[in-house]
Parts: C-alpha cells; sequence; structure tokens
C-alpha cells in the first residue's frame, strides 16, 4: 500500500467483522477501503469507527449521497486518492 504510514492489515487475512465489511467494500467499490485496514489493526478501533457510520446512516441526519461526496472533499483535502 503504497503512500501511506501506516500499513493495514492484510485484507485476505481479515477475519470475522472485518471481513464481512471488507467483503461489502469490495462488492460495492471494487476492492476494501484502505482507512478501514489500518483501523483493523486495533479491532476496538475498527468497531468504533464502523459504530460512528452505522449510528450516522441510522440517524438520518446526512443523505447517503452527500456521504460520499463530504468524503470525497476530505479525502482531497488530506491529498489522499479517492
Amino acid at each position: 500500500m503504497s503512500g501511506q504510514r501506516i500499513d493495514g492489515i492484510d485484507p485476505e487475512a481479515a477475519d470475522g467483522r472485518v471481513r464481512a465489511v471488507r467483503e461489502a467494500q469490495v462488492a460495492r467499490w471494487g476492492a476494501p477501503l484502505r482507512n478501514q485496514l489500518v483501523y483493523a489493526r486495533v479491532p476496538a478501533i475498527f468497531r468504533a469507527v464502523r459504530g460512528m457510520w452505522a449510528g450516522l446512516a441510522e440517524a438520518g441526519l446526512v443523505d447517503e449521497r452527500l456521504q460520499a461526496l463530504l468524503n470525497r472533499r476530505v479525502a482531497a483535502l488530506n491529498g489522499c486518492e479517492f
């Protein structure tokens, strides 16, 4: 994973919840999201981040299409390709 300061876990070695999330991301975007692989290095952080996104989705306060635009904007501001 070039360009990253911290390598994520090997996506093929993921198990349990991490594997399920990885498979859903591959189905939706064609690859697992790199930041999720970094979060997965510490399972408690991975669960917390996934919980935050689940909470945002459940609250319904930010439309899913707007979430995608916001994610791209934040990625661009951080110099990340999205």
